[in-house]
């Protein structure tokens, strides 16, 4: 006999001879009654000698089975078969018979198409086990390799129990083959030590080496709520996050523990500073309280003493059957009526609360009444604890998240001057009684790079979409007043006619800066009441209304086509850049730590200081400088022709221009305690940030050309020895086609207070935009440098 699954190292026979030898034994007593019966069973088992030598056809097991159950009665007590769950087997095998009959009814609820089988046991415990039964009963050792085994049982209504597995082995013996292999003392060391190694085992214990003679008996003990919540603990520490636990093991789990195959679970939140429920942020766990609701305010969905008790005393709420719970409560109307909706007749609230903190409920429901009772509710006892310590990991894991998207989204402490302000906060963390001001955070002698790949013509770009959309407005209300005032010719609709004609005059010269808030507050405060108002019973004119209302934006209630298409062209292409710069940055911060900072406007704008102060515990060297230099130059290539290839997906035309200020001098830069970001410190350092504001809007000296120009990258400096870097790193970037051939040097206008500035114009080999553009390493630039 053979698991119908694995290989192993026994050849199961299934003997009844340590019986019939007590039989015997019985036969030869004195005590008349027990003599008669055992003789008797000796007599009636002599024609089957299988019993005795061992049985491999597990079909001669059915044919024998009243034998067997005779022969087996004193194992299994008649008075005690509707209780025990018991059968005889053979260890580890998926092999039973002779069940008592509380054991037939949990195989009869769960199925004919049901196999009974071990939780969990796989082909390599199974043969190590069965190479330890035989190391203990035959060889005498003593291998502890006992493990809570389980079966998982599905009852009547589908809902999964969980039976405890224990054997007695009394009856069985091992018997070695001709294929045995000798076991010797450095062989059992070797076992010892070498669990995971199966072919070890196999080779010590060959298949079909033993054989298992006899028989043993099992008993199941129903550990449903044990193990039930042995499942809980593991699903919940299966992931850091509690929004993705597997939603139906979770709901699985709680049914077997309750025993209720219908029962759903859901969580809802609780924001105690606002009065709110709200939907947490659990992907798959549904909330029973808000039902297809974001949030709702605590008192509309419970009278004053239920939520009371809800959220001051923070007890339980049981209802076990919603229909009596009204006649009861019948302030409790609202709250009975939203939970028949969702076919709930009865439910437990209990509160997660951890440190003082409710972070919610969790809520048990059922659709059939008295399911959920107060006695049941006890159960969740013994969970609760699991499910608060998850909940209350989650939270915390959220807020941190929430802060490092807040520092990095919202703030300017970058990473690379974190260390700054930590020692800053620790001294007051440290000097709790320290009255003295927080002192502002300065990095001296720092070296800055500006860089901007701005939108070109945005503003001219953003007054052509305002002016489309709204002449096509204007036009709209033209239209449906004509047709109004043709129905009606009241004067009213002839006087919104005559100044919507004159908005229409107005909108084809230029635009000025309050003619879209002025324009849209006539439309929403004067006009569409004016056009509600004529919405009545009249068909027609109910049509033409309805056509108009539903030809405008949902949220602003104006005509926002063309503005809306370029706001989305605006972000995306922020979006996008902001990407990679951001992506670039994690590469360039690995050639020596420096400060970045970005800002999204009608383009992106970035931020660099590089310095021995940013970072002390590295050792700065001016071929840092240099390497950031060329690495901003690079990332700008990337960048272009990113928009390159995202240009013609983009729903509104537009164009970008590049452009990089080169500082040698350094300079000091200090955290705006106020404005919690940095700036330039001091009059001199003041010069750049002039220059900074005032240069992308320049043009070349003694022309009414702009500087910047799309498809270039334009590079403003003063110094002669910029010039000579720069036009280096272009070189360079030329041999990796990454820049154009063209190179244009112009001075450029004097500035307010700025004079002497000088500037290089490179165009960027789009013709390479689907080749991909590498980063080069601080290795790349050294052959560069000592190529010259």
């Amino acid at each position: 006999m053979e698991d119908e699954h694995y290989s192993s190292p026994l050849i199961a026979k299934v003997s009844f001879h340590k019986v019939l030898e007590t039989l015997e034994e019985i036969a030869e007593s004195d005590v008349d009654y027990r003599s008669d019966y055992a003789k008797a069973l000796l007599r009636h088992t002599a024609p089957f000698p299988e019993l005795r030598d061992g049985i491999t056809d597990l079909s001669l097991l059915d044919k024998h089975e009243k034998l067997i159950k005779n022969l087996l009665a004193d194992l299994f007590p008649t008075a005690l078969t509707n209780n025990e769950i018991k059968a005889a087997t053979i260890p580890f095998f998926n092999i039973t018979f002779n069940h008592s009959e509380r054991f037939k009814k949990i195989l009869t609820d769960a199925g004919q198409d049901f196999n009974i089988s071990i939780r969990n046991f796989d082909e390599h415990q199974f043969y190590v086990f069965c190479g330890c039964l035989i190391l203990n009963s035959y060889y005498g050792y003593h291998f502890d390799f006992s493990q809570p085994l389980f079966y998982d049982i599905p009852d009547a209504d589908g809902v999964m129990k969980h039976y405890r597995i224990m054997y007695n082995g009394d009856f069985m013996e091992f018997i070695p083959t001709d294929k045995v292999v000798d076991i010797t003392d450095e062989d059992v060391k070797l076992l010892m030590d070498n669990f995971d190694d199966l072919e070890l085992w196999k080779e010590k214990f060959p298949e079909e080496s033993w054989i298992s003679k006899g028989f043993a008996i099992v008993s199941l003990f129903d550990a449903t709520t044990e193990s039930a919540i042995s499942s809980l603990k593991s699903n919940l520490l299966v992931s850091d996050d509690f929004a993705e636990v597997n939603v139906s093991n979770f709901e699985a789990i709680f049914r077997s523990i309750y025993k209720i195959p219908d029962l759903r679970i859901g969580f809802t939140e609780v924001s105690t500073d606002d009065n709110l429920f709200k939907l947490a942020p659990f992907e798959g766990i549904k909330s029973h309280l808000l039902a297809d609701k974001k949030e709702i305010n605590c008192n509309t969905m419970f009278c004053s003493n239920t939520l009371d008790s809800l959220l001051e005393q923070r007890k339980y709420l049981i209802i076990s059957d919603v229909d009596t719970y009204e006649l009861k409560n019948p302030e409790e109307c609202d709250l009975v009526q939203h939970l028949r909706q969702q076919n709930i007749k009865s439910i437990i609230l209990a509160p997660i609360i951890k440190n003082d903190k409710l972070y919610g409920f969790i809520e048990l429901v059922s659709s059939r009444a008295k399911e959920l009772n107060s006695i049941n509710a006890n159960k969740l006892t013994y969970i609760l604890p699991f499910l608060t310590d998850t909940l209350e990991r989650y939270y915390s894991e959220l807020q941190n998240e929430v802060d490092a998207i807040i520092q990095k989204e919202y703030t300017a402490i970058h990473h690379s001057v974190y260390w700054k302000f930590r020692e800053e906060a620790l001294t007051h963390v440290n000097k709790r009684n320290n009255r003295e001001n927080f002192k502002e955070i300065v990095f001296k002698e720092v070296y800055p790079l500006y860089g901007q790949i701005d939108v070109k013509g945005s503003s001219t770009a953003r007054n052509e979409s305002t002016e489309k959309d709204l002449g096509t407005q204007i036009q709209k209300l033209l239209t449906l007043f004509r047709f109004i005032f043709k129905q009606d010719k009241l004067p009213l609709i002839e006087q919104h006619i005559y100044e919507l004609e004159g908005i229409s005059e107005e909108l084809t010269k230029e635009l000025k800066a309050d003619t879209e808030a002025t324009v849209q507050n006539y439309i929403i405060n004067e006009v569409h009441p004016v056009i509600q108002h004529f919405d009545t019973a009249n068909s027609v004119i109910h049509d033409k209304i309805a056509e108009y209302f539903s030809s405008l934006d949902n949220k602003v209630k104006m005509v926002y086509e063309n503005r809306k298409d370029f706001d989305d062209t605006l972000s995306i292409i922020n979006k996008q850049m902001a990407i990679i710069l951001d992506e670039k940055q994690t590469e360039a911060q690995k050639f020596f730590p420096h400060y970045y900072e970005r800002f999204k406007t009608d383009g992106v704008e970035h931020n660099l200081y590089i310095g021995a102060s940013i970072s002390p515990k590295h050792t700065y060297s001016p071929i840092y400088l240099n390497n950031l230099r060329l690495w901003q130059l690079q990332a700008m290539c990337e960048m272009e022709n990113a928009y390159y290839k995202l240009k013609p997906s983009l729903p509104y035309e537009l164009d970008v221009t590049s452009l990089i200020l080169v500082f040698s001098s350094p300079i000091s830069i200090r955290f705006r305690m106020d404005e919690k970001r940095f700036d330039v410190d001091g009059t001199y350092n003041a010069r750049y940030e002039v220059v900074k504001k005032r240069i992308d809007k320049s043009n070349i000296k003694g022309t009414k050309e702009r500087i910047t120009q799309k498809g270039k990258i334009t590079i403003v400096y003063t110094q002669k020895k910029e010039e000579v870097e720069y036009r280096r790193y272009i070189q360079f970037l030329q041999h990796q086609n990454m820049l154009g051939n063209l190179i244009e040097s112009f001075d450029v206008e004097d500035l307010q207070g700025v004079t002497g500035l000088k500037a290089l114009r490179v165009e960027v080999a789009y013709n390479n935009a689907d080749n991909a553009i590498g980063s080069y390493s601080y290795e790349d630039l050294l052959k560069e440098l000592s190529s010259k």
